[in-house]
């Protein structure tokens, strides 16, 4: 993906989530000087900041997702039973746009719709071996009520409804009818190492660098942070 696309999605992604009241922390209008100036280890460790992705594939508008992660604890912490457990994305699942097939190892999430049009997620459970269980049912709490789906059964979710996905169900999600603002509430999230995709793809896009970023994403820490 070309940096100037990447910057466009920034500016639409910026609008949206304002668009619904929601207040970004003062760290995601830090130009990528001062993040790289100031490299404070509590965003830059924690991989807080913007995430645009199309997984490598390059086709964003069928195939991506837009987020940023809010605040993050620290992997280790998880080991100890102590600590900053938890972390907080806001993300944007474009109208028919998908975020592909995956599990997490560790990761158990509740994945919120905040606004706009309604959000569809296909479950699917794991297979001994942690591949797709294509027979067995899902059962998923959904606001405190737990639902029952057949494989590859689809959930919809409508603006203020949420569902929590526990380590090993496998889900594909994409937005239906309109962009979906969605909110993630999660344990410690690692996106270096905690997902599994049914598919051969990338988790973070490739980026060519037409023009200078307009913000920096985690994907760019390590290459142009350090």
């Amino acid at each position: 993906m070309k940096r100037s696309r990447v910057n466009e999605i920034l500016r639409e992604g910026e609008a949206f989530i304002r668009s619904f009241g929601y207040v970004m922390p003062p760290f995601a209008s830090w130009t990528p000087e001062e993040l790289a100036r100031r490299r404070p280890p509590g965003i830059v460790e924690a991989r807080l900041g913007w995430d645009i992705t199309d997984y490598g594939q390059g086709r964003f508008d069928e195939l991506g997702l837009f987020l940023f992660t809010v605040r993050n604890g620290r992997a280790q912490d998880l080991t100890r039973g102590r600590g900053m457990l938890y972390a907080e994305k806001i993300m944007i699942s474009r109208r028919d746009q998908l975020s592909p097939m995956h599990r997490h190892v560790i990761k158990a999430e509740d994945i919120i719709n905040r606004g706009g049009g309604k959000l569809v997620l296909e479950l699917f459970m794991s297979a001994p071996d942690g591949g797709i269980d294509r027979d067995a049912p899902v059962e998923v709490p959904t606001d405190g009520i737990v639902r029952t789906l057949p494989a590859g059964g689809l959930l919809k979710l409508d603006p203020g409804e949420s569902v929590t996905l526990l380590p090993g169900v496998w889900h594909a999600f994409w937005g239906e009818g309109a962009d979906v603002l969605i909110g993630e509430v999660s344990t410690v999230n690692d996106d270096l190492t905690d997902n599994v995709f049914a598919d051969p793809i990338g988790r973070f896009s490739d980026i060519e660098e037409d023009e200078p970023p307009a913000r920096l994403l985690v994907s760019d820490y390590d290459r142009l942070i350090g």
